[in-house]
């Protein structure tokens, strides 16, 4: 059965794993904090830095209307643009402190989950670039907001062998707004009308997730057909880090079931729901 996929709304969860991180990052060891991560280059440390730069970046940007940057134009030039942002970011605010670290994030942080609780989250927004360059509703823009502090906290847990933040509550709408990369995925795929992939994830947190072709072009449903086209069953654990390119595609498909179509289902494979 398909159904139109329904809003992934997640406000109410940026204080919880916000507050799950400040209390992971006070248990690090000084070795803990140079840990090497699954973000090429960077340590833990780098990590938070990361996490600090996007906090910062939302509260002067969004919330207070402050233009810094250069106008981008396509996609490879977004790319290059964020990569070379984040790494600027990275080396400068190296100079700070870890116990300054945790502070800055605890301020800012909080100012950041009070803000992201004040938007309407069916008001219409900027583009979510790894979905398509068209306005997108704010609850989508909060959903992206919310895999990028989930995974990246998640890598320095994986770094320094602290437990995981892989509850249902938690991990289910990183999944549900990961998927819906899905028919950015298809786009300059030729199918018939009407040709179905499903994209089956496996665990407490998955589910069933179908692009349909139709009009020329893809579209996304929560469910899957009687008998898809193709299907590809992988684990949720495989499943964001694949889509997050913490695993490599050729590891992600030796822990994939494919059934029907293979070239349509390692399609699926291709997708990316981050920009750099």
């Amino acid at each position: 059965m398909l159904e139109e996929p329904k809003p992934v709304i997640v406000a109410a969860l940026f204080p919880e794993i916000h507050e799950e991180l400040i209390a992971l990052l006070r248990s690090l060891t000084a070795d803990e904090w140079q840990r090497p991560t699954a973000c090429s280059g960077w340590s833990v440390k780098d990590v938070a830095l990361h996490l600090l730069g996007d906090e910062i970046g939302n509260l002067s940007g969004r919330r207070d209307g402050h233009v810094a940057g250069a106008s981008i134009g396509g996609w490879n030039d977004l790319v290059a643009f964020i990569n070379g942002w984040n790494q600027s970011w990275v080396s400068v605010a190296g100079r700070i402190s870890p116990r300054l670290l945790i502070d800055l994030l605890v301020l800012a942080g909080h100012q950041t989950c009070q803000y992201f609780q004040e938007l309407d989250p069916f008001a219409m927004g900027g583009a979510v670039g790894w979905v398509g360059p068209e306005p997108a509703p704010v609850w989508l823009d909060l959903a992206r907001e919310y895999t990028e502090r989930w995974h990246h906290q998640q890598h320095i847990r994986d770094a320094v062998g602290k437990p995981d933040l892989k509850q249902p509550r938690y991990l289910a709408p990183v999944i549900e707004a990961f998927v819906r990369a899905l028919p950015r995925t298809f786009r300059e795929t030729t199918a018939e009308e009407s040709t179905s992939v499903t994209l089956t994830i496996t665990g407490p947190s998955g589910g069933r997730w179908s692009v349909l072709s139709e009009d020329t072009a893809w579209h996304l449903y929560s469910g899957a057909p009687d008998r898809p086209d193709a299907e590809v069953i992988i684990d949720e654990d495989v499943a964001w880090r694949s889509f997050t390119r913490g695993m490599s595609q050729n590891l992600a498909r030796e822990q994939a079931v494919f059934e029907g179509d293979q070239t349509l289902g390692l399609k699926v494979l291709d997708m990316v729901s981050i920009i750099a």
